[in-house]
């Protein structure tokens, strides 16, 4: 059956909007059970009674800032209950800053590096010890193309995002013999409420290298169900980060450099 589910309960980070709303829908359409994790309860809320009454899941609301102890202590205590177990650990929470480094508030940097590698690890941390344990789960840790090369004027994301990657694939071959996959997502640009927060200007970027959130959802899950590590989503995105891959570090840097100075 196509729309057979293939986790039975999925908790979602950074549900409220862009891709991690995205992965509830899809989600949702799998026939999977959901928890709903991020700070605007009010959204989450709507986003749970569609889910229920369009797709009859059962879906959960946890409101959390990850960046807070408390919040994060709250989330990753649900994913260690073992009396209701999850399988499917979609950690999408995260978000970027524009501007060069010495322009940048230190604490706003702080809780990026918070929220995109310590909530991504902690919560990590507590979801595999379950699903190693049950010898079955998954984890999704949403990164970037730009975990592929340096990014200046977004030098923390990009090197967050860096470690998304390597965490990642390295995690992945660690569980890999006790039946659990963990992927690492890295969509190129896509239409969603990141930029606005980044206050990324994206202007001069043509429309035609962006993607909408349920083409990375859509990619990633299909990775996902053929155990895929590493996904890319789109062939402009595949070849990007290929052709990169060529380039000599120190010409990379300085490419990288011409092209957000002219953003």
């Amino acid at each position: 059956m196509a729309n057979a589910p293939r986790h039975v309960l999925a908790l979602v980070t950074g549900a409220s909007s862009g891709i991690g709303e995205s992965f509830a829908r899809a989600l949702a359409g799998r026939g999977t059970n959901l928890v709903l994790v991020a700070r605007r309860r009010d959204r989450l809320d709507q986003l749970a009674a569609a889910l229920r009454e369009g797709s009859g899941i059962e879906v959960e609301v946890l409101a959390a800032d990850l960046t807070d102890d408390l919040g994060l202590a709250n989330v990753a205590e649900r994913l260690s209950d073992d009396a209701r177990p999850v399988d499917l650990l979609v950690n999408n929470a995260g978000f970027g800053t524009s501007g060069a480094l010495v322009d940048v508030d230190p604490a706003r940097h702080a809780d990026e590096i918070a929220l995109n590698v310590g909530a991504l690890v902690a919560l990590t941390h507590a979801a595999l010890p379950g699903m190693v344990a049950r010898g079955r789960g998954a984890v999704v840790n949403v990164s970037s193309v730009a975990s592929f090369q340096p990014a200046p004027k977004m030098a923390v994301y990009a090197a967050t995002k860096a470690f998304v990657t390597s965490f990642s694939e390295s995690l992945a071959e660690e569980v890999r013999q006790a039946g659990v996959v963990v992927q690492a997502l890295c969509p190129g640009l896509t239409h969603t409420e990141f930029q606005e927060t980044a206050e990324y200007t994206t202007s001069t970027r043509p429309e035609v290298i962006w993607q909408m959130p349920d083409e990375v959802v859509a990619a990633s899950l299909a990775g996902l169900d053929k155990g895929r590590v590493l996904v890319i989503p789109g062939a402009h995105n595949k070849a990007f980060v290929a052709g990169t891959a060529l380039i000599p570090r120190a010409a990379k840097r300085k490419l990288a450099k011409l092209v957000q100075d002219r953003t």
